[in-house]
């Protein structure tokens, strides 16, 4: 189930990609980032509702609430950068580098959640870096 998830999320932000392209066109990016925030924090708090998971808020712990306004704060910053990338450069050499975060993650999660990288996931990022790094030049 994990990987057909995955999958889709991969299609959205494909989809996400393609349609912030064509909607930017004589826009700020930074309106553009709130305007598209605005509609991410509707979905997302109708899917807490829809789901019955409100009820969940209260028993969030201090830490769980410190990393998640963190990654919150992670994500606005990626999004304002995303956009104005997008905004000035061509979707097809944007996207590919802001997947490096596939290489970054990786490296971060052997760091800091003391993940190991296999043979397979190492040559994985390097084959992405190099895919990355041929698609920009």
């Amino acid at each position: 189930m994990w990987f057909v998830l995955a999958l889709l999320s991969a299609v959205f932000a494909a989809l996400t990609s393609i349609l912030a392209k064509i909607g930017i066109d004589g826009v700020n990016s930074n309106l553009a980032t709130a305007i598209r925030t605005v509609v991410v924090v509707a979905m997302a708090w109708l899917m807490v509702f829809i789901t019955g998971a409100q009820g969940g808020i209260s028993e969030i712990s201090r830490k769980s609430w410190i990393f998640l306004i963190l990654s919150g704060l992670a994500t606005g910053a990626s999004w304002i950068c995303y956009y104005k990338a997008l905004q000035v450069g061509e979707a097809s050499k944007v996207v590919p580098v802001d997947k490096l975060s596939v290489v970054i993650t990786l490296v971060l999660a052997f760091i800091f959640l003391n993940e190991k990288i296999t043979l397979k996931s190492g040559i994985g990022c390097a084959l992405i870096g190099a895919g990355t790094l041929l698609m920009v030049i």
